[in-house]
């Protein structure tokens, strides 16, 4: 048994609380609500700032790095004050900042390949969502290092991602897949804080499960939309 088992014992179990449900339901209902405004934001002048940031990497990652953690430090800070304008607020611009990274990955593209390119991401998400989840909710164990690995993914993926901005390209798809596992261990360890702190607050754990799900989502959509142009 390793350290991480030891530390911290929990039961097994898939059968979900009314607040699980409610977090669950919440995270899903703000994904789909990004999704749509993906499709929309597909075809105005937001996709093509999104190119642009992104025309030097690095840029486009500070720049949609700022706007998510900005947004999710808003939005918590309205929940926990009770403040449901500082809540909205920063979810707005959660909401925004995801969405106008997901459009300009579909811009340019015929709408019903953006319509299909959105369905197979949100397919593989729900895949994804579902693995993750049944690890979690198998292991009588504590995911907590989950949190502190994926930051390490998080800031190994921007160095990576700065160099190849200037120096060496090929170091780009090593910061692609470091923020992208980043993401799947902050959706591991969001899972494990719903199932372990039960007295904890549904609408910051519905925050930090639509955050976790959301990063995925647009990793996953990068992907799938390579794909299916390959395959054109």
């Amino acid at each position: 048994m390793s350290s991480y088992e030891t530390r911290r014992e929990t039961d097994r179990g898939f059968g979900l609380s009314r607040r699980e449900v409610a977090v669950v339901g919440g995270a899903s209902g703000l994904m789909a609500i990004t999704v749509a405004l993906m499709y929309a934001f597909a075809t105005t002048p937001i996709a093509e700032v999104n190119q642009l940031v992104f025309s030097v990497p690095i840029v486009g990652v500070l720049v949609y790095g700022a706007a998510i953690t900005i947004g999710d430090l808003i939005a918590e800070r309205g929940v926990e004050n009770g403040s449901t304008g500082t809540a909205f607020v920063g979810m707005a611009i959660l909401q925004v900042a995801f969405a106008a990274f997901g459009a300009g990955v579909i811009a340019f593209l015929p709408a019903e390949t953006r319509v299909t390119i959105l369905g197979a991401t949100a397919i593989v998400t729900a895949v994804l969502l579902a693995l993750v989840s049944t690890y979690v909710y198998a292991r009588s164990i504590t995911f907590e290092h989950w949190g502190r690995f994926s930051t390490y993914g998080f800031l190994g993926g921007i160095v990576a991602i700065l160099v190849g901005s200037f120096v060496l390209s090929e170091l780009l798809l090593v910061g692609f897949v470091l923020i992208f596992l980043g993401f799947i261990l902050r959706l591991g360890y969001e899972i494990w804080q719903v199932r372990d702190n039960r007295n904890a607050s549904v609408g910051l754990q519905t925050i930090g499960v639509y955050v976790a799900v959301a990063g995925v989502f647009v990793h996953v959509l990068q992907l799938v939309r390579a794909y299916v142009l390959s395959q054109q």
